[in-house]
């Protein structure tokens, strides 16, 4: 088998029709559209109606954008990755109904759960599979419906999340375009910074665990900022240092959209330029796995070949990365 590399060559994505604004956050808790938009940048978020449609709702859209853009026979995909925080099951997997929804019967699937860092470590895998000589299709989901797991009484988190899931398609390149390197990380001693505390198997479901609200996402902003800047800044320029390249080298950075403060000091300490930066986080807030792809789908017009992207992000865990990848098609 010939090793090659593994492109982008699809954009796909989706977005709730719910608009959850500001100024409807000011109705539910102490907070006003200038706390939040000074501290985060948000504006408004996109929220799934009814929450129980689940995650895979979202993502299957997203993949029936590629196939119908494409025009492929979804017969041909090899391999559907989901990213994901918000599954629809704990058990069974969101991939394998994606996969059989959008009629991949001769795929196999499965999920990644790397928090907001999920697309990026499913880059990773996506191109690995394409590498191998093995698959040709490798369909590559980010969607996450937090609002399922924010606490709307918690002004410091509800303000933050909102729901979406975009998608892109990995196809063997002959040119040498798509990934070409990554950085990857984690530090186990942060998931107490970030995390969720029941529902998993050191702390069960019970009516104690609902009743004390620990079923919701919680955060400590603080150290989650200090850890993001400084850990993501620190894999894009090891990036940059393997692949002998300078910030002026790079055509765009696809960081993921978690706070607009967290951008803007990354920009900051690596003295981009806002040019650089793909921001879309005042229309949808942090989506988590599904920021970086719902990126590429709101700029994918803007993408021209062989443009160099850096991809960067951090999430619970904490885990967190950067990823160096060429564009591979004009739209």
């Amino acid at each position: 088998m010939t090793t090659k590399t593994a492109a982008i060559t699809a954009v796909g994505g989706y977005v709730p029709e719910h608009v959850l604004t500001n100024a409807d956050l000011e109705q539910m808790v102490d907070t006003s559209d200038e706390w939040i938009t000074t501290r985060t940048g948000i504006k408004e978020r996109r929220i799934l109606k009814p929450t129980s449609l689940g995650t895979s709702f979202m993502a299957i859209a997203a993949a029936r954008e590629i196939v119908q853009k494409k025009n492929i026979d979804p017969t041909t995909i090899d391999l559907v990755i989901v990213s994901t925080a918000t599954p629809d099951m704990p058990v069974s997997s969101t991939a394998s109904f994606v996969a059989t929804e959008i009629g991949a019967t001769n795929a196999f699937g499965y999920d990644i759960q790397g928090a907001c860092s999920g697309f990026l470590y499913g880059m990773s895998a996506a191109a690995a599979h394409i590498s191998s000589g093995r698959y040709q299709k490798v369909l590559l989901i980010g969607a996450d419906t937090m609002s399922s797991i924010i606490d709307y009484t918690d002004r410091s988190t509800c303000v933050i999340f909102g729901d979406g899931a975009g998608a892109v398609l990995f196809e063997p390149n002959d040119e040498g375009l798509g990934l070409q390197d990554e950085v990857l990380r984690v530090d186990g001693k942060g998931r107490e910074f970030l995390k969720i505390e029941a529902g998993g198997s050191m702390l069960p479901a019970s009516s104690e665990t609902i009743d004390a609200r620990k079923h919701f996402l919680h955060q400590e902003g603080r150290p989650v900022f200090k850890f993001a800047v400084s850990n993501m800044a620190a894999a894009i320029n090891q990036v940059l240092d393997q692949n002998n390249l300078t910030k002026d080298d790079i055509d765009y950075v696809v960081a993921h959209q978690a706070n607009k403060r967290i951008l803007d000091a990354i920009a900051k300490n690596l003295d981009l330029s806002y040019e650089q930066m793909l921001v879309n986080i005042e229309r949808y807030g942090n989506t988590t796995a599904a920021t970086l792809p719902l990126l590429l789908w709101d700029y994918e017009s803007k993408l021209k070949k062989n443009q160099k992207l850096l991809f960067t992000a951090f999430g619970g865990g904490f885990t967190w990365g950067a990823t160096y990848l060429t564009w591979a098609y004009n739209t």
